[in-house]
């Protein structure tokens, strides 16, 4: 069972056994597909929501620096946690 999910055992969530779940097959058809999808913005931002972004000004230094270490750690994950 483990090819199709990374709960194929019990686990324990928020305090609780959960049980093992199986994706159904049509959960696994949708997931396959999704595999080769495009995974871009399905529009252009609006005007409204560009003045917004812009309206708060430039990006906090640390912050920028925060994000691109997580990117950078984000990716040379290997195994389960991997996207």
């Amino acid at each position: 069972m483990g090819e199709w999910t990374d709960q194929d055992e019990a686990r324990d969530v928020d305090g609780r056994i959960a049980p093992p779940t199986t994706p159904d097959r049509d959960t696994i058809a949708e997931d396959r597909k999704a595999l080769d999808d495009d995974h871009t913005a399905d529009r252009e931002p609006t005007a409204e929501e560009e003045a917004a972004a812009d309206a708060h000004g430039p990006v906090d230094p640390e912050v920028a620096e925060a994000y691109k270490a997580a990117n950078e750690r984000g990716a040379e994950i290997e195994g389960e946690g991997r996207i």
